[in-house]
């Protein structure tokens, strides 16, 4: 015997099941996955369309026809804060929001009037930019201020001492014949004192 429980008798075949997920290295099975949604692919914040390249924002009063405008803006993002401050003021804390967690950081209107709303969501509009410092453009680079306060500090000294002036008279006075001594005889003076000049010179 050799150990095998069923002798020469090969083992029965395994049944697999027809519905049983069968799997193949050589050939995957192909498999398809939605696109995320993205702004795109058509997202759109609440109460806002573009129109022209810019977005608009407007509400439906509760219980009426009629609608509130809330203003056109170059950015979405503007045009949905606006839509969250007067969703907030006429519908309640419980309606959805297209920022919920800066809701409380918008300007509340005085009044459930258009008039009100509408400057309210103006507001909110505005604090989604991303304003610049109010000193930009104007802020004094360091190295430009030590620069102009070197050139206030910097003197010429040939200026102050008037040296290029000075210059051009040296160089005349140059050109001009040096004084001679007047001749006299006397019985101390040796020799000729007519050849004895205050300068020798060369013309």
């Amino acid at each position: 015997m050799d150990g095998n429980p069923f002798g020469n008798v090969p083992p029965p075949p395994i049944q697999v099941p027809d519905n049983f997920p069968h799997s193949s290295s050589s050939s995957p099975t192909p498999t398809t996955s939605s696109p995320s949604p993205t702004p795109s692919a058509g997202f759109r914040y609440r109460g806002t369309r573009s129109r022209c390249g810019k977005w608009v924002s407007e509400i439906r009063e509760p219980r009426k026809t009629t609608r509130i405008w809330l203003g056109t803006y170059p950015a979405p993002d503007m045009a949905a804060a606006a839509y969250d401050v007067a969703a907030f003021a006429l519908k309640g804390p419980d309606t959805p929001l297209n920022f919920p967690n800066s809701i409380l950081s918008y300007p509340i209107p005085a009044s459930l009037s258009a008039t009100d709303i509408q400057a309210a969501a103006a507001a909110a509009a505005q604090a989604r930019l991303v304003r610049a410092p109010q000193e930009s453009g104007q802020a004094i680079n360091p190295d430009i201020g030590q620069e102009s306060e070197r050139r206030d500090e910097y003197y010429d000294e040939d200026e102050l001492l008037n040296m290029p002036n000075l210059l051009d008279d040296m160089a005349r006075g140059m050109q001009v014949s040096p004084p001679r001594i007047s001749s006299f005889s006397s019985d101390d003076s040796p020799g000729n004192s007519d050849a004895d000049n205050l300068w020798s010179y060369t013309l």
